[in-house]
């Protein structure tokens, strides 16, 4: 994808946006509600047109080859599209029916975990049996490529680690899957390469680490009264507060910097607890592009 623009009457929603995702990785494309993620993937997917710029999937027009693409590619709505009255095994037995790419509907229906659930219909699914069918769905073309939006979005503890597990095996097998989504946990448990949107254009593009690097930190918890400037003035950094009783320092985060601010809170007979050294979480590097104001927050 090179220089996508995407515009619905005055309103720019993409502007400028150029990116590519890999055969046999997870690229997680993250942005505010309104940044254009959710624009730019659906020109991918051959759902909407660019207003400029060149998009190609598995060496296709998204808009003029969209026949072809669809038949090598997977894509998982967040809801909708399946009858209310659909059964479960009706509904992933017709999909696999329609490609023909030899992925069998009770291999799929075991594989999301709903082999209990196959007479059941759409209606009577929770949220995250809903998703975990639109999964199976989305795998019923065997694709080359999968577009999945929010895929564990409602699905509890248990559903998302199967689904973590789907992805990693997909992309295992030599799929590039493509996931939208506002979990950062999730894009950090899962993906290999990360694509952050704001305002329309990329303002991240990389690995976790690439986009980590040069962003060390330690965080730690203590109590509410802290004296912050006490313990700045010991370490020569700044310390900043982040929560009620949780801490920053920015900075280098080597064993001996962890050894001086536990030795100062030991002097004082204060509690540490919840210590975490090293990279930022994916959730810090996300404000501090997106909204620097909240990079500390």
């Amino acid at each position: 994808m090179t220089d996508l623009v995407v515009r619905y009457g005055d309103l720019l929603a993409v502007a400028g946006v150029s990116f590519s995702a890999r055969f046999g990785e997870v690229t997680a494309i993250l942005g505010p509600n309104g940044a254009g993620k959710t624009s730019t993937i659906e020109v991918c997917e051959g759902f909407r047109t660019a207003s400029s710029g060149t998009v190609q999937v598995l060496g296709l027009d998204p808009r003029t080859e969209q026949q072809r693409l669809s038949a090598r590619m997977g894509v998982m709505l967040q809801d909708g599209g399946v009858s209310p009255s659909a059964r479960v095994g009706d509904t992933v037995a017709l999909y696999c029916s329609l490609y023909a790419r030899g992925a069998h509907a009770d291999t799929l229906i075991d594989l999301v975990g709903l082999s209990e659930r196959r007479s059941s219909t759409w209606r009577r699914l929770s949220g995250g049996e809903r998703q975990r069918l639109n999964l199976a769905l989305a795998l019923a073309a065997r694709p080359e490529v999968a577009f999945l939006d929010e895929p564990t979005s409602g699905v509890d503890i248990a559903g998302r680690a199967l689904i973590r597990r789907i992805l990693r095996d997909l992309a295992s097998q030599g799929c590039a899957v493509i996931l939208a989504t506002h979990e950062l946990d999730e894009a950090e448990r899962v993906a290999d390469r990360v694509v952050i949107i704001d305002k329309g254009v990329v303002v991240a593009d990389g690995s976790l680490e690439q986009l980590r690097a040069g962003h060390d930190e330690i965080r730690f918890r203590c109590v509410p009264d802290l004296d912050m400037q006490a313990l700045a003035d010991h370490l020569g950094r700044p310390v900043d507060r982040v929560g009620p009783d949780e801490y920053r320092i920015p900075g280098s985060a080597g064993a001996d910097q962890v050894a001086i601010l536990s030795g100062w809170l030991a002097d004082r007979q204060l509690p540490l607890s919840d210590l975490r050294a090293g990279s930022q979480r994916l959730e810090d590097v996300f404000w501090r592009l997106t909204d620097p104001g909240a990079a500390a927050s």
